[in-house]
């Protein structure tokens, strides 16, 4: 690791206190943690909000973007053009990124609430939930955070190196859209993937994989399959893949149909998974890439290689059926008592995200959020809201929805943070001056923490560009933690 030294540290504190000097004393100061889209949205609307507001964000990587940069299937640049407008937001004046800060450690959230006005948890969600079965700990087992994490180049999972050339089949279990990427990412051609930004330890071991089947297994039927029509049709659509789906999955009942009815986007995922299933040959040709999408199946133990001690062999499911919970529209898998066993040398576990609580935090361990109302953090007794203590994004809301989705949350969120200034003032601490970020500065300098301003961060972004044109890829990312800072501190 290493530290910024006391001068730097000073240099920074004092061009800081120089841009800020024509600000009034009573500037409204705003603290975000966590650099992703909910953050950054956040940000954003508290600057359109608030002419004297500073926000700072400070996130525990050094690098900004959250799940676009370390989320995003690298396939997918479309939808990393958002981090043009979080790059706006970080220029402007009033706005400040500071990176390799980790709350809980770099700085506390009792001491952020002490030296700022308002204070915005967005850090997302940064684990997983757990099956609790049988098994789990195998070796061959991974969540598929881990697996996107590692294609993607996060530096806390860059050498997670999953075992691709043992097997051949690898089975994913859910049918959302994270569980369909990390299929499309094991299925596409290497040479498809060597134009992205895929890191390019991910790259050789893709090259180099034996994987040519994937099942897609799901505890319900296709009509609940959680995946959008759009990531659907993109992985039917990759060259040369045999795609299976059986025919008495697609038999639907009545219940299906008011499912459907009231849900656009299942009956066009219905509709392809019917289309694809009429499609498909009888069986694969040889050396054919295949596809299985596999229903009513609940998995009950991970089954452990009489070759290879303690590595996954694959799973024992459960088949299930569909029962309806009455008066809610809703149907859920029920166990029939009867077993099938699927083999494997790869899992991936496409079953959730989940935040982590940190101290001082209320939190509600079983649904994985932060208790709050539209935004504003509840004490733990859930009797009235933390004073300046708000919450956005996946800790707000639980791991759902689409990059946009943080949008809508950001607005709600800063609705109320406006709502309480506006019902406070002038007599409340808003009115009082607080050091905001001089004060985050003296104590990180205080801690030797190297901060990553964006700044520092533009020339980790220069150099991955450029190590990316010179192998014909948009850029190559840094992926230890040790080689960022160094090129964030030149």
């Amino acid at each position: 690791m290493l530290y910024l030294r006391s001068s730097s540290m000073a240099t920074l504190t004092a061009m800081f206190s120089r841009k800020f000097s024509s600000l009034t004393r009573r500037s409204l100061r705003v603290c975000v943690v966590g650099s992703g889209p909910a953050g950054f949205y956040t940000a954003e609307k508290m600057l359109k909000a608030y002419d004297e507001a500073e926000v700072d964000i400070i996130d525990r990587l050094p690098t900004p973007f959250g799940l676009v940069r370390s989320g995003v299937a690298p396939d997918h640049p479309e939808t990393k053009i958002v981090i043009n407008q979080f790059s706006r937001v970080a220029h402007n004046e009033r706005c400040s990124f500071f990176g390799n800060v980790t709350l809980g450690s770099s700085i506390f959230l009792s001491e952020l609430r002490q030296i700022y006005h308002v204070v915005v948890l967005a850090y997302g969600a940064e684990s997983d939930r757990v099956l609790g079965i049988p098994g789990e700990e195998l070796s061959g087992v991974h969540s598929a955070r881990e697996f996107v994490w590692w294609y993607n180049g996060h530096p806390d999972l860059s050498q997670l190196a999953p075992d691709l050339k043992n097997t051949d089949t690898a089975i994913v279990l859910g049918q959302g859209n994270v569980a369909l990427d990390v299929a499309r990412i094991l299925l596409r051609s290497p040479a498809e993937l060597a134009v992205t930004d895929i890191a390019s330890h991910a790259l050789s071991a893709l090259r180099e994989s034996s994987i040519r089947k994937v099942y897609l297994v799901g505890r319900r039927g296709p009509v609940q399959a959680a995946c959008t029509a759009k990531e659907l049709r993109e992985i039917l659509a990759i060259k040369g893949l045999y795609v299976n789906i059986k025919e008495a999955d697609l038999l639907i009942t009545s219940a299906d149909e008011e499912e459907m009815k009231n849900n656009r986007i299942r009956r066009r995922v219905f509709d392809l998974l019917s289309k694809a299933s009429s499609s498909s040959h009888p069986h694969p040709s040889s050396g054919q890439k295949e596809l299985h999408f596999t229903f009513f199946r609940k998995p009950e133990k991970f089954l452990e290689s009489n070759d290879r001690n303690g590595h996954v062999a694959g799973l024992h499911f459960e088949k299930t059926t569909l029962k309806e919970v009455e008066g809610s529209g809703k149907q859920i898998a029920a166990g029939t008592g009867q077993y099938e066993d699927l083999e494997c040398g790869l899992v991936l576990k496409s079953i959730g995200y989940k935040s982590l609580p940190i101290d001082g935090l209320p939190f509600d361990h079983s649904k994985g959020v932060v208790p709050n109302i539209r935004g504003r953090v509840l004490s733990c007794d859930a009797a009235q809201p933390e004073d300046g203590l708000y919450v956005c994004g996946w800790l707000k809301r639980g791991p759902t929805g689409i990059i946009a989705t943080n949008l809508y949350d950001a607005d709600e969120t800063v609705a109320s943070i406006s709502e309480d200034i506006k019902r406070k003032e002038p007599t409340s601490e808003f009115a009082i001056t607080k050091p905001g970020r001089e004060g985050l500065l003296q104590l990180l300098e205080s801690r030797m923490v190297q901060v990553v301003t964006f700044r520092d961060w533009e020339k980790i972004d220069s150099e991955e560009k450029r190590l990316g044109s010179l192998i014909g890829k948009p850029r190559e990312k840094v992926t230890d933690w040790r080689n960022l800072l160094e090129i964030a501190a030149k």
